[in-house]
């Protein structure tokens, strides 16, 4: 049989989309009904402002300790988000937003994801309005009025935002007064670093500078001593004497001390280490070298000082009314259709 002779099979017609079958439109993907661009390109390009829950002059604070601490440090409150799915696990947090009287706003876990930068969110943010940097006399001005001698961390180009949050989180912890980081080469005050941080930036004053080693030369004319880590340092930090006024400068991630700010050192102090690796990271090294300078210093004259709970907080907060809480649904607004 030729083939004129062979019968001609009619053109198949497009039928509806299965599993397995290429998808029609261009590029394989699905034709939007009434044509036009895809509306959403991408989950993860949603512009912040367009969907409109953050504005000018705010920021936001995601993860359950963050938010708890961030109610406790009486922030300046905006409103709360919230997953619906995570809402019974975080009733405690929602109720204390009830009573302070802020908007809380239900949305999927990938909007929280997408403002905050990150996806261990724990299905909560808390929106504040964005705090004002500290100065190094606030710093010192704590010192004073807990009647301490000074302990200040200086961060020396730390770029990574979960060292930068261990190391505010383990300077709360032994008590440092407050934290300088140069306002270049340096990681921000992120919603990650918040997180890394279990939210003590909330009780931790964190004063960004414009020069570094012109800060560490103020701090030395006042006679606190600054000290460094170096791994050819000729004592260890056991031998070293680390009491009196006392500033700490932790190096950057594999590039260490720059050289302005190594100049401004008054006393190099190594880590011993007794296996193969090398060195140790920023927010480790830096943690251990401040529970050292804690146990060399006297015992604080107030040693209950310690932060309230947010059970504490949520008894101090203005009462409110028995009737049900109104909630409100970002439903009320357009927003992409996105996964949590």
């Amino acid at each position: 049989m030729s083939d004129e002779q062979r019968p001609q099979r009619p053109p198949r017609q497009p039928g509806p989309w299965r599993p397995g079958v290429k998808r029609p439109g261009p590029y394989g993907r699905p034709a939007y009904p009434g044509g036009g661009p895809r509306p959403w390109a991408s989950r993860r390009t949603i512009p912040t402002r367009g969907i409109g829950l953050i504005a000018e002059g705010e920021e936001i604070i995601a993860g359950r300790r963050p938010v708890e601490e961030a109610f406790v440090a009486r922030r300046d409150l905006v409103k709360l988000l919230v997953v619906p799915q995570r809402r019974d696990a975080l009733q405690q947090i929602v109720l204390h937003a009830t009573a302070v009287r802020i908007p809380i706003i239900e949305v999927e876990g990938a909007v929280i994801g997408q403002l905050a930068g990150f996806d261990g969110h724990q299905g909560v943010a808390l929106v504040v309005r964005r705090r004002p940097d500290a100065a190094p006399e606030e710093i010192l001005a704590r010192a004073v009025a807990r009647g301490e001698a000074p302990f200040i961390v200086a961060l020396d180009g730390v770029e990574d935002p979960q060292n930068f949050g261990s190391m505010i989180r383990s300077a709360e912890a032994v008590g440092v007064h407050g934290i300088m980081i140069g306002s270049t080469g340096a990681a921000p005050l992120s919603p990650a670093a918040i997180k890394a941080s279990a939210g003590a930036v909330e009780h931790l004053l964190v004063a960004r500078v414009d020069n570094l080693a012109d800060e560490l030369t103020a701090l030395r004319l006042r006679g606190i001593r600054v000290v460094g880590a170096e791994a050819e340092a000729a004592q260890t930090y056991r031998e070293a004497d680390l009491r009196g006024p006392i500033c700490l400068v932790i190096g950057a991630e594999g590039k260490g001390l720059s050289p302005a700010v190594r100049r401004r050192i008054d006393l190099f102090v190594r880590i011993p280490m007794a296996g193969r690796v090398a060195s140790l990271n920023a927010a480790v090294a830096g943690s251990v070298l401040l529970f050292e300078i804690l146990g060399q210093r006297p015992a604080p004259v107030n040693v209950a000082r310690s932060v309230p709970s947010l059970e504490l907080a949520m008894s101090e907060a203005d009462p409110v009314d028995a009737a049900p809480e109104v909630v409100a649904d970002a439903g009320d607004e357009p927003l992409p259709g996105l996964g949590g």
